[in-house]
């Protein structure tokens, strides 16, 4: 695991709003990310995990301002990302790699000029060879033949598919991506070679990622740290290991329980803590903690204001009101 300790990126306060329509001439907020704060270390990955709907693409995309944020800031070594330049000398650093390989992918292009795509807007190449050069250093990288750039998406399977946009992601040579469900869509025999072939470019490349998923194993194989979202807000932050084997918050306890184990007896002997009731619509929240209408240790105070999101031991931060009685 990595020992590094300066900050790649630090998001504080982070809030992004949808404005939802709810009849003439009105409209409510859908709070998406609400009040999000945590740091990336440069070198490591950050895993962020929850339910459906919890935010987590939300956070990604509005780190990299492909949603506009509604409230607080996002800074790059060290750096607010406020103005145009800002975000311009940030975009050439930072990428996405999405979820979905069969729409991130444009059907009319040819693999060599999806791949040399962002190297064409940015324009980092003298002349055509050292573009064509870089395009299969890196079709390269993700294990991809030089006879497939002159090939379409569609003639591709889903795993080599996403190593397209993988390779895509890695062209201006970035420090930071935001890994976004990246092997959800794909077969679990494919999964574990494309969580490798991520792991193997980190050590080779010196990358950084904020890991999105909601499979709990995959985010405790390739994650350094963890942290668990509910409904907009984030409640649990620590360690990989400290999560699955210290889990405070009733939510990320939940969680851990669900998460199935190879061996029967233990899988028969372990406790599974189920949630009552259905995940709450962002639309209406509940007042103060978004997990009490759900939570077995939920009291009134609870419902009056939302659990400060604080450091309870070294590097694991929760958010609940009811900690000395769960602990």
């Amino acid at each position: 695991m990595k020992q590094e300790t300066d900050v790649l990126l630090r998001v504080e306060h982070l809030k992004e709003y949808f404005d939802i329509s709810t009849g003439f001439f009105s409209s409510k907020p859908l709070k998406a990310v609400d009040d999000v704060s945590f740091e990336i270390r440069r070198g490591e990955t950050l895993g962020l995990v929850g339910e459906s709907g919890c935010g987590k693409t939300t956070v990604g995309r509005t780190i990299l301002h492909l949603y506009k944020p509604t409230g607080g800031k996002v800074f790059f070594e060290g750096k607010e990302i406020a103005s145009k330049e800002d975000l311009l000398n940030f975009r050439k650093k930072a990428t996405m790699v999405f979820q979905d390989p069969y729409s991130s992918l444009n059907p009319r292009m040819t693999v060599s000029d999806i791949i040399g795509e962002p190297l064409d807007i940015h324009k980092v190449y003298q002349d055509k060879k050292e573009r064509m050069d870089r395009i299969l250093e890196l079709m390269g990288h993700v294990g991809l033949n030089s006879e497939h750039a002159a090939r379409y998406a569609h003639e591709f399977s889903g795993g080599q598919r996403q190593r397209i946009g993988i390779a895509r992601a890695l062209a201006l040579n970035p420090a930071f991506i935001v890994c976004d469900e990246p092997v959800s869509a794909l077969d679990v025999s494919i999964q574990a070679q494309v969580i490798n072939m991520f792991d193997e470019l980190q050590d080779k490349l010196g990358l950084t990622y904020l890991f999105i998923a909601h499979d709990l194993l995959i985010v405790k194989h390739i994650s350094d740290r963890i942290a668990v979202m509910y409904l907009g807000k984030m409640v649990e932050l620590a360690d990989a290991d400290e999560i699955y084997n210290h889990p405070l918050h009733p939510y990320t306890q939940s969680l851990i329980s669900a998460v199935p184990v190879p061996d029967p007896k233990i899988a028969r002997a372990n406790q599974r803590i189920a949630l009552s009731g259905d995940i709450p619509s962002p639309l209406n929240a509940p007042s103060g903690c978004p997990f009490r209408t759900r939570c077995r240790y939920a009291s009134e105070v609870c419902a009056e204001s939302m659990p400060e999101f604080k450091e309870v031991s070294a590097g694991h931060f929760v958010a609940c009101h009811r900690l000395a009685e769960i602990g």
